[in-house]
């Protein structure tokens, strides 16, 4: 009858109210320590915290960015936007920092990998 119906939505309810929440993904895959406690650092849920102001550490976020963009596979600037921002607001700065720092390539509108670490 209805009433066990809402009831029984009441207690799912309840219980996923009550359920730890999930753990971020690890963003450090397999990666070396080093990068590792770069990428915990600056990824939190996901998600960047900041952009890293020293280039060593801004080119490991870099890396692990460019990770999302297939090879041989051309972006808009749309799509590299809808990609970067499930990162960080600040999507031309990252865009900019991809290319200067060689992880994308740009033409004619278009981006395309061109480096980091596979």
């Amino acid at each position: 009858d209805g009433t066990h119906t809402l009831l029984g939505e009441a207690f799912r309810r309840a219980a996923v109210a009550a359920a730890p929440p999930r753990p971020a993904p690890d963003p450090t895959g397999d990666v070396a320590e080093d990068a590792a406690r770069v990428l915990r650092t600056y990824l939190r849920a996901g998600r960047l915290t900041r952009i890293p102001a020293q280039r060593s550490k801004q080119r490991v976020v870099l890396d692990r960015l460019a990770q999302d963009f297939e090879v041989g596979v051309h972006y808009s600037e749309r799509e590299v936007n809808a990609l970067l921002r499930r990162y960080h607001d600040d999507v031309a700065a990252l865009r900019r920092h991809l290319v200067d720092e060689g992880f994308l390539d740009r033409a004619a509108g278009e981006y395309w990998r061109s480096g980091g670490t596979t």
